[in-house]
């Protein structure tokens, strides 16, 4: 040690402390969270302060914790040797440690790979099943198709469609047809009528109607188009709609 670091903590020593606490006590209702706590932290020191679940009043084991977040193998790893997607498990388990009857979750399986997101809806399902409530917002929007049993659609700050993923794919534009036919014109494709537009990549055409079977029958009789396929609307493409400029247009010209 140098001189100048002793003279440093000869200093330090006799100024007073950054923070200083005697019998500090802490209630949240019932649960007594800080119980007469003594505590001197210097200035310029780094200080953790670590707690446990018995801030809560109730709280559910941490094996079980853990293996519903999937942490069971990494139960022995520091935070900072995780990866992005096993931090977020982690989150997600520190979210459960108090048992809530309400988990709000915001982008839950960011990092996450295919394996620990499938694993981490089938625990959020499990849980569900149980009669916890679970509300989350995700940009992953097959997510809220496959797992979400409510998906609430919401553009500048109003509700714009509420219902299943299904109800919400009905309310998108239409039915997309998908055909082989080689050599196909945009001008062609668009003089079909119903269409409302036209993709072409390749010998493969796809048109957007709101009348798919009738767009289907006329590619069929009156076309060299072969090999067809008809979808429903994706979630991606309701949100678009529902969501996007052209649909605050429309909203204004029905007022």
């Amino acid at each position: 040690m140098t001189t100048t670091q002793i003279q440093h903590r000869a200093q330090s020593a006799t100024a007073s402390p950054a923070i200083s606490l005697t019998g500090l006590t802490k209630s949240l209702g019932s649960v007594h969270a800080v119980r007469g706590i003594d505590l001197t932290i210097q200035r310029g020191e780094v200080a953790a302060f670590l707690g446990t679940g018995s801030l809560f009043a109730h709280t559910r084991p941490v094996d079980e914790v853990l293996a519903a977040a999937g942490l069971t193998e990494l139960a022995d790893r520091t935070v900072g040797k995780c990866s992005g997607g096993e931090q977020q498990r982690l989150r997600f388990a520190m979210s459960l440690i108090s048992d809530p009857e309400l988990i709000l979750l915001d982008e839950p399986t960011t990092g996450m790979d295919v394996a620990s997101r499938r694993a981490f809806w089938e625990n959020i399902h499990a849980d569900a099943r149980a009669g916890r409530t679970v509300v989350f917002a995700t940009h992953y929007l097959e997510e809220a198709d496959q797992y979400a049993d409510r998906v609430v659609l919401v553009r500048k700050g109003q509700i714009v469609a509420d219902g299943t993923a299904a109800e919400i794919r009905a309310l998108g534009a239409g039915r997309s047809v998908r055909a082989t036919w080689p050599g196909a014109s945009a001008d062609a494709l668009h003089g079909i009528p119903g269409v409302e537009s036209v993709d072409i990549l390749g010998d493969t055409v796809t048109i957007r109607a709101a009348d798919s079977d009738a767009v289907a029958r006329h590619l069929l009789t009156a076309t060299p188009a072969r090999d067809l396929e008809i979808t429903a609307t994706g979630l991606e493409d309701a949100f678009v709609a529902l969501t996007g400029d052209d649909a605050a247009d429309d909203t204004a010209q029905e007022h």
